[in-house]
């Protein structure tokens, strides 16, 4: 045996997880074969807001296949809190009861053999509606004149927060920059849409469902439905995508269980796109209007924030989410006073929740959208008011206005890189060609630095645990719950590196209740700084415990063990060594045992991170515009990232570019629309614009290495950070194509249509 020399740490690892996923062989909750199947399809509003009369089910439940047709009082739920921190007055009735509030209430539902046989009952159920008016803008829904969706509560305002109220943070300026920033709305559109699979086996339930946090859901399915925590699992299988509408219970998971319960039938829902597109929460959804104060060398005195979020009919995370806007509202700059008031509401449309970035996208888009404003106004170049104004490395650790602790930061490094990379004297010397040429396609260049928080809010502490199995073969377990990140790869990675054991040697259980005892689940960028030190923590842990097993085995000092191929061995013998399997075999010998040591090569924790990471970067954006037609060409995008120490730069590069499309997507393409009364009118994929890679430049990618000191891999998040930095870079870009005809700020997306129109206007 000869000892094991380097690192894995650090080397581009190609994932385990691609083989099956490309070959099509991995199984979705839907692909599941049950026998006895019953198929459950919802019959949802088709109005916005309406008081709810008679539901007449009798023709429904008399058609061919019908199992049965449910409406409200025939099921035994109760109403459904979206977030415990929102009154309770904000309930929802998992079947509609009293009116409905958006457009795919769930009205009824129905049970039948075949989904066609139960969406065909599902168009005979004769529902009576009468109308009222509905509100949709939500700046409109906290006017007192607005319709009210909860009477019991009096108004639409769902959660109100503010810092920095006794102050005026722009007394000193001498120059205001002012800009009223649209996040839109957002659908998440996952490849795979939402469902449930419900298997009832005696008093056990199985539940199968694409969840990035099925403990959660387990734990929320119990409590709904009335159930013995002990003989429910859930369990997500391959899952294909998430972005966060996927991280919490929905009550199509507690109907259909229930309707297996009272059944005695395996029921299962599967989601259409078009239902997906209403029912499953949207993202985004803020108005956030700032005013930035600064002296006229551009030096920042105060920040002036006030933001409106759209909750949705009935509020859960989506509502709350204004908090880690709050939390970032200070960016990457030295801002010495900072006023932020925010309001949430409820308004006549699907509810909001977590979409990739989660409320801390929105903090950075305001944020260099009138760092920029500033910079036209003062006559600066919008990278050196940016690089003036960056908080320094010595600052840290540093807790800002908004209350985060910011751990560690090297701004201007990543903003410098991106500059560099991009060329950027050279690209500001092609625009002004452009521009002296009066060419009708201009040239824009954008850039945002941002910083961001992963792990955030009470989800810094993950469980794992690692386990040496009598064949030599390694079995870790993780709280965290994958669904295209890579975290099979990344996991093994750790456990292989720390104990030499091969990686197709170890296996990785998540996603399952009956496997993993507690867990936060995959969000907030957290699963690597979490998890992946868990089971660092773990192996580690285990190599002690077996390094002092081996030096009484081997007539050794533990000091004096190292990991050799395979297994143990004395440091400089390699003769004298043991495999893992004889390791593991020996520690379930209590005779092999040296006293005092617990049988058993395995160890179990809960890693405690204690606070959040927040990685930080900066990107450059070069667009072209056509200004007789507002068509935006993306060009070139470059983005120099910094998350912490970097394991495995195939997957951070991975999670940039999927990061960079969704932020260039929000920023061209995407945006949920509703009518004046509450009709979405983007609720399909021809309506609802989603570029394809045909639409994107090649991404530019590349890191800056700044180790968070809070957890033992140096690791901070990834995941959300090139959506978080791409929207601004591009948004800036294109206005500034635009900027010399007299365009100040267009709201996003930024599509052909509202470039021109800003052109003409401007021109008038």
């Amino acid at each position: 045996m000869t000892a094991v020399q380097g690192s894995i740490l650090g080397n581009a690892v190609l994932r385990r997880e691609d083989p099956t996923l490309l070959k099509g062989s991995d199984k979705y909750y839907d692909d599941m074969a049950v026998d006895g199947l019953g198929y459950v399809h919802f019959v949802r509003s088709p109005y916005a807001h309406a008081t709810l009369g008679a539901v007449d089910t009798s023709e429904a439940a008399a058609m061919p296949g019908v199992i049965g047709v449910w409406a409200n009082g025939d099921l035994e739920i109760p109403d459904y809190q979206g977030f415990p921190m929102f009154p309770p007055e904000f309930n929802r009735p998992v079947l509609a009861t009293g009116k409905v509030r958006f457009v795919g209430d769930i009205v009824a539902v129905v049970v039948a053999e075949s989904r066609e046989e139960a969406a065909d009952a599902a168009e005979a159920v004769v529902v009576d509606y009468d109308p009222l008016p509905a509100v949709v803008d939500m700046e409109a829904a906290l006017a007192d004149d607005a319709p009210v969706l909860f009477e019991a509560h009096g108004s639409n305002l769902v959660f109100e927060t503010a810092i920095g109220a006794d102050e005026d943070p722009l007394e000193g300026a001498s120059t205001v920059a002012n800009c009223k920033v649209l996040s839109q709305r957002l659908a998440g559109v996952p490849m795979e849409p939402n469902g449930c699979l419900s298997i009832p086996e005696g008093d056990h339930m199985t539940v199968w469902i694409p969840s990035q946090n099925p403990i959660a859901v387990r734990d929320a399915i119990v409590g709904m439905c009335g159930l013995d925590p002990a003989n429910v699992r859930v369990a997500a299988p391959t899952v294909g995508g998430g972005f966060g509408p996927k991280a919490g219970p929905y009550v199509e998971h507690f109907i259909t269980t229930k309707l297996a319960q009272v059944t005695g039938r395996p029921m299962k829902w599967t989601e259409e796109r078009s239902e997906d597109m209403v029912s499953l929460a949207h993202g985004r959804a803020m108005v956030l209007d700032a005013k930035l104060g600064l002296t006229d060398d551009g030096t920042i005195v105060g920040l002036d924030c006030d933001v409106v979020a759209d909750s949705g009919a009935y509020p859960a995370i989506g509502g709350f989410l204004t908090m880690f806007t709050q939390t970032m509202i200070q960016g990457v700059y030295k801002i010495p006073k900072i006023r932020f008031h925010a309001r949430s509401a409820a308004t006549n449309t699907t509810t909001t929740a977590a979409y990739r970035g989660a409320g801390r996208p929105e903090a950075t888009q305001m944020l260099e959208r009138v760092i920029d404003v500033a910079a036209d106004e003062l006559g600066m170049d919008p990278a050196e008011i940016r690089r003036k104004n960056f908080l320094q490395p010595d600052e840290f650790p540093l807790t800002t206005h908004g209350g985060a602790n910011y751990d560690s930061g090297e701004y201007e490094k990543s903003l410098d890189a991106a500059l560099e990379a991009a060329d950027y004297q050279g690209l500001l010397a092609q625009q002004a060609e452009r521009r002296a040429s009066g060419d009708a396609k201009q040239l824009g260049i954008g850039v945002s630095s941002y910083v961001e928080v992963t792990a955030p809010a009470g989800l810094h502490v993950e469980y794992g645990a690692v386990q040496v199995n009598e064949d030599g073969t390694v079995t870790a377990r993780v709280g965290t719950s994958a669904h295209g990140q890579g975290h099979i790869t990344a996991f093994s990675m750790i456990v292989s590196d720390m104990l030499g054991v091969p990686m197709d040697q170890i296996t990785i259980l998540q996603s399952d209740t009956d496997e993993i005892p507690r867990g936060a689940g995959t969000m907030g960028s957290r699963s690597l700084q979490t998890a992946g030190s868990a089971v660092h923590v773990a192996s580690e842990t285990v190599l002690g415990k077996a390094k002092e097993l081996a030096g009484h085995l081997l007539e050794a000092s533990a000091d004096d063990i190292v990991v050799g191929d395979g297994g143990l061995q004395v440091a400089g013998v390699p003769t004298s060594a043991m495999s893992w399997a004889d390791l593991a075999q020996a520690a379930n010998d209590a005779s092999k045992l040296p006293d005092g040591m617990e049988p058993g090569l395995d160890h179990e924790l809960d890693f405690d991170g204690s606070d959040a990471t927040f990685p930080f970067g900066s990107h450059v954006s070069l667009v072209e515009v056509d200004t007789e037609t507002g068509e935006v060409t993306m060009l070139r995008h470059v983005a120099v990232d910094d998350c912490g120490r970097i394991l495995n730069p195939l997957l951070v590069t991975g999670q940039q570019h999927g990061g960079i499309a969704q932020g260039a997507a929000q920023a061209l393409y995407e945006v949920v629309s509703y009518d004046d009364d509450g009709n979405p009118i983007t609720s399909n994929l021809m309506d609802y614009a989603i570029p394809s890679a045909a639409e994107l430049c090649s991404f530019e990618t590349s890191n800056t290495e700044t180790p968070s000191p809070r957890n033992p891999l140096g690791a901070k998040g990834i995941g959300e950070s090139g959506t978080i930095g791409s929207t601004p870079a591009i948004h800036n870009a294109v206005i500034d194509a635009v900027s010399h005809l007299g365009v100040k700020h267009i709201d996003m997306p930024l599509t052909a249509q509202r470039v021109w129109a800003a052109i003409q206007s401007s021109a008038s």
